[in-house]
């Protein structure tokens, strides 16, 4: 159970109901964490910009956003994010082995070499204190253009606010990315 309780959407202005709408349509479900953020309206509507922001198209596919996502999720180890990042990686078209196999991508063949710097900065970045080292940001930049670095970047920051939130939440996980979740595991009763 969350350590603060989400509303229900009957509980919100128009405005706020709308700015759920547009999470519900990006992420197939509503999400419980906006729902506790909707506390503090400024606070979601700015995480909601952000998150368009983050996502819109760009120089950088957005399966490989969602990738990002996922791994800045799990090497922080917040199961919420990770279970929401897994689904939407999915929903994304990233196939389910390679989803399955985020944590072998430095040597699993169905990631390139992009791929793996990307993920490289992903995991460490998303590490307390920060990880990443000059040599992997060379080899991002063999990748990447400074722009691109940028959005994939933003990506890890974004999930940085998100896994500190939930985790310290204990959001509860909602029905739909717990059982469309891949590669997560048996996750437990947040």
């Amino acid at each position: 159970m969350s350590r603060l309780p989400p509303l229900r959407l009957d509980q919100l202005d128009t405005e706020l109901r709308a700015t759920m709408a547009a999470g519900e349509e990006m992420m197939g479900f509503t999400p419980n964490d906006g729902l506790i953020m909707a506390r503090k309206p400024a606070l979601l509507n700015a995480l909601l910009s952000l998150v368009q922001a983050v996502y819109q198209p760009g120089s950088v596919a957005l399966e490989l956003k969602k990738l990002v996502a996922l791994m800045s999720s799990s090497a922080s180890g917040c199961q919420y994010c990770q279970t929401h990042t897994s689904f939407a990686s999915l929903r994304a078209g990233v196939a389910a082995e390679k989803i399955a196999a985020i944590w072998e991508y430095p040597t699993h063949p169905l990631f390139s070499d992009a791929e793996r710097a990307a993920l490289d900065l992903a995991r460490y970045a998303a590490m307390i204190p920060n990880a990443v080292t000059d040599t992997q940001f060379r080899q991002l930049r063999r990748h990447f253009s400074d722009e691109q670095i940028v959005e994939l970047l933003g990506v890890v920051s974004l999930f940085g606010f998100l896994t500190r939130w939930n985790a310290t939440l204990a959001t509860e996980l909602e029905p739909e990315p717990k059982a469309g979740a891949v590669g997560i595991g048996d996750l437990p009763e947040l």
